[in-house]
């Protein structure tokens, strides 16, 4: 079974597109997601969390301390690294479970990952797709859609890799811009790895 990587800079559009290959009938491991659940589940990620940003990283009832946690990585290179070592190594091990309730009938699925590149998960796919959307328009997306300002996205945005970058490390694209059908092109891919 085919592994395909998908990824794309914040305000890009890929959940979107990841909801058209789900129409089809492909399975999505949203990575992102599943990181936010298994530091509240995986017992070892969660040891590793308290141990590296202390006790407070969590509240009484288990539920994380964003805020703490934020406060210690947001403007830390190094203290982020750290977080990221202990995430995405669950997060891998996450993946490698939900990938063998997959039915062999599937031809393929999505890992889905804004980090996809940043954290090498991208080794662990066969292929990885980039969705890609001009800079105002993914400006203008995720101020709307989180209620943030301008520089709070490019602050964010700052944190991953751009899209130039990606584009080195991708094998296909998605242009998510009004141009183009997205729908079209997630056919079109779909066509090309069932044909593989």
């Amino acid at each position: 079974m085919l592994k395909i990587g998908i990824t794309g800079g914040i305000g890009s559009g890929k959940t979107t597109v990841c909801k058209v290959f789900e129409t089809l009938g492909i399975p999505v491991f949203y990575a992102d997601t599943v990181a936010k659940e298994i530091m509240i589940t995986d017992s070892v990620l969660v040891a590793g969390i308290k141990d590296t940003f202390g006790e407070e990283s969590y509240f009484g009832d288990g539920s994380l301390n964003n805020k703490h946690i934020a406060a210690i990585v947001f403007n830390n290179v190094d203290e982020l690294a750290k977080l990221n070592a202990l995430v995405h190594p669950a997060v891998f091990r996450a993946f490698e479970t939900w990938e063998k309730d997959i039915p062999s009938t599937v031809p393929y699925t999505l890992k889905e990952a804004a980090l996809l590149f940043e954290s090498g998960s991208y080794k662990m796919c066969d292929q990885n797709i980039l969705v890609t959307s001009p800079m105002a328009v993914k400006l203008a997306r995720v101020m709307q859609r989180d209620n943030v300002s301008e520089a709070q996205v490019l602050a964010r945005m700052d944190k991953q890799f751009s899209d130039e970058q990606k584009m080195a490390m991708a094998n296909y694209f998605i242009e998510n811009t009004e141009q183009k059908s997205v729908i079209e092109q997630v056919l079109n891919l779909h066509q090309q790895f069932l044909n593989r």
